[in-house]
């Protein structure tokens, strides 16, 4: 449960620094406690995309992983980027990444990020 509750805090960092830094990824609300609430959300909407649909993704193009020496990579979380945002939309939350090229910073922002906060958060289970 710890662990759970860890990554999903690294998520909502991660995911808060490229909203940030990146004015086409989007997090809109009436006033910050809905913001933060919506944030949290799309963290976990973002880690269950990253749980469920990341390895088959990742397990269908190992060839291209292998063929591009792993920066095939950056494309996988950039789709995993756009399918949270598309997933956050059907859920009526306000988030939204604007496009390929946006998300493929935003995945280098957030695997950044993330990897930092796992270091500084502790995880012991």
């Amino acid at each position: 449960m710890k662990h759970f509750l860890v990554k999903t805090i690294a998520n909502a960092a991660a995911l808060a620094v490229a909203i940030w830094l990146l004015k086409d990824i989007t997090l809109t609300g009436e006033n910050t406690g809905r913001k933060i609430l919506t944030l949290i959300l799309v963290a976990l909407i973002f880690g269950l995309v990253n749980f469920i649909v990341k390895p088959v993704v990742k397990l269908l193009s190992f060839p291209l992983f292998i063929l591009t020496l792993g920066l095939i990579t950056l494309v996988v979380n950039a789709l995993m980027l756009l399918l949270t945002s598309w997933l956050a939309g059907k859920a009526d939350l306000a988030f939204h990444v604007g496009g390929f090229w946006t998300a493929l910073l935003g995945g280098v922002i957030i695997s950044i990020v993330a990897w930092a906060m796992h270091v500084v958060l502790p995880d012991e289970d």
